[in-house]
């Protein structure tokens, strides 16, 4: 029964993200092409437009009090072991998931773990689109509080397949899925930045873009711990 309705749902979709039926929806450059894609602003200063009801349907302001950024930059000196990318990499992942249930508490979101079809319109649940916006968000705003010292922030990108999921019948496994992403500044190797895999506050997950979502969606990595 839930299949069928899921199916339903990606035959009245499928028109509009025609675009994303690629195994891969890859892009570089300013991280602003992916907010004017979906009709957000842009964190201004310690201000965000935090995105939830899915696919940025809903659109709430933000702002990052002074305590906050020394409570998330503490957090970030506490949790790494050595000054290294990886370490900062795990460092952001434990930022991130503070930050969520920072978010959470100001603005009612209790976002579910994962896809739920059921979530759509409500303002406490977030989809993909919503969790690779607001991370990139919150991570451009440790970026220009000199938080990120090894890596930059790149434009979100997404992998999924809807043909395949069609054909297949499907549409869940193949679903198009979006990410936030990295970008260690030495190495030019970018990172998926996945906070969507876990409920709200949960740490999300860091890896490589090549290594993230190959498969499936049942491929999607573990939370960095």
């Amino acid at each position: 029964m839930r299949q069928g309705r899921v199916l339903i749902t990606l035959l009245v979709v499928l028109p509009s993200l025609a675009g994303l039926a690629g195994c891969t929806h890859d892009r570089s450059g300013d991280p602003r092409k992916h907010y004017a894609q979906f009709e957000v602003d842009p964190p201004q200063g310690d201000m965000v437009e935090v995105c939830h009801a899915y696919t940025c349907r809903m659109k709430t302001t933000f702002y990052f009090h002074k305590a906050d950024i020394e409570q998330i930059a503490q957090l970030m000196r506490k949790t790494k072991k050595a000054d290294t990318p990886f370490e900062e990499r795990r460092a952001v992942a434990y930022a991130i998931g503070l930050i969520e249930r920072i978010v959470g508490v100001r603005l009612g979101i209790d976002d579910r773990a994962g896809m739920d079809f059921r979530g759509s319109g409500d303002p406490t649940q977030e989809d993909c689109v919503d969790e690779a916006t607001n991370t990139t968000s919150f991570m451009l705003v440790m970026q220009a509080h000199g938080l990120l010292k090894y890596h930059t922030v790149q434009i979100p990108f997404s992998k999924g397949d809807l043909l395949k999921a069609t054909l297949e019948g499907d549409p869940v496994k193949y679903w198009p899925h979006w990410t936030a992403v990295l970008e260690e500044t030495k190495t030019g190797q970018r990172y998926a930045v996945d906070s969507w895999i876990y409920a709200n506050g949960e740490n999300p997950a860091v890896v490589k873009v090549e290594d993230w979502y190959i498969k499936d969606i049942a491929s999607l990595p573990a939370s960095t711990r």
